[in-house]
């Protein structure tokens, strides 16, 4: 009797032993929450106003960082030919999809993988980028957003020109690191400017050092206006080259309304956080599992002139009425 009664305990207690272990084992076998690699050229902190779209844009797919999804973030403080390697440890880490940032993040991350989902934004067209096969069936591990940066160089220069009708001679600024987007930049405006009749002068620039090397040469050469390539640094460096402008009384036209509003003349460009958010819709669409390559390619429709009265006050401009009209902001 005795010993039925010792085996009885033992069984009841190895029996609550297990009951105790069922949650441990449970828990252990939910499956872990997807990890989204986010790649720039830039970092964490200067892509913090960029983050919050991208994350609104998974909010509305029903994804939030730390209760169903964590973000690896990878950024390459400027340095461009840091962003392969970038690329290649998150590919390393298993990460469930890859959202890119510019042409050259875009890029590093096709070359790193042909399998994880890819969602890019690009500043220019993702099928001469070789991205993807077709806007409408992309094909392949990608898809994403074009910001039509790019082809939204001549309109910039007419929008220019219509604020300096005696304008002739433009500096352009470009960051030489970001090869593909410069080439691009610098075919469409020689393009743009030589049916305008007008002159151009390249600068290159891709650190702070070089960005007030770029404005020492106004000092000798006066050019009638900048025109500053779209470009993740520069919109970085937005209050640098906002002051160097004003302090060389150089009318100026930026891509997006970031550089506007730290005091840059005029901009004209995409809404940038309205593509960072569709790049978090289409992560959350793919995470739940819809395939990139059936995903079209989502082209900006979205632009804005803002500009600057204040700055153009201080650079002794008076802004056509046309020009105030057709604007979507006037900052005073």
């Amino acid at each position: 009797m005795h010993f039925r009664q010792v085996k009885r305990r033992e069984f009841i207690t190895l029996l609550g032993g297990s009951a105790a272990a069922w949650p441990l084992v449970a828990h252990a076998q939910q499956p872990a929450m997807p990890v989204i690699g986010f790649l720039a050229p830039l970092s964490r902190d200067a892509n913090a106003h960029r983050l919050r779209a991208f994350r609104q844009g998974l909010k509305d797919a029903g994804y939030v960082e730390g209760e169903n999804v964590l973000i690896e973030y990878r950024g390459a403080e400027g340095q461009y030919d840091q962003l392969p390697a970038q690329a290649a440890d998150l590919v390393r880490r298993r990460v469930a999809v890859i959202a890119a940032f510019t042409p050259a993040a875009a890029g590093a991350a096709k070359a790193a993988t042909g399998s994880i989902p890819i969602v890019f934004a690009v500043s220019a067209d993702p099928v001469s980028l070789g991205l993807v096969a077709s806007l409408a069936r992309p094909g392949g591990n990608l898809t994403g957003i074009d910001f039509f940066v790019g082809e939204l160089v001549a309109k910039r220069l007419e929008l220019l020109r219509e604020l300096l009708p005696a304008a002739t001679r433009i500096a352009v600024l470009v960051n030489p690191t970001e090869v593909t987007n410069t080439a691009l930049t610098l075919k469409d405006v020689e393009t743009a400017a030589s049916a305008m009749g007008l002159q151009i002068k390249r600068l290159n620039a891709s650190t702070s050092l070089e960005i007030n090397m770029a404005f020492a040469t106004f000092v000798r050469e006066r050019p009638d206006a900048l025109f500053v390539g779209g470009d993740a640094f520069f919109n970085d460096r937005r209050v640098q080259l906002a002051n160097m402008a004003a302090y060389h009384r150089v009318p100026a036209t930026y891509s997006n309304r970031d550089l506007a509003e730290a005091g840059a003349l005029m901009s004209y460009g995409t809404n940038l956080a309205d593509a960072f958010r569709q790049v978090g819709v289409y992560t959350g669409r793919i995470l739940k599992g819809e395939r990139p390559a059936d995903l079209p390619v989502v082209q900006a429709s979205k632009f804005e002139l803002v500009i600057n009265l204040q700055t153009a006050r201080m650079l002794g401009l008076t802004v056509p009425d046309k020009l105030l009209v057709a604007a979507d902001e006037v900052i005073e």
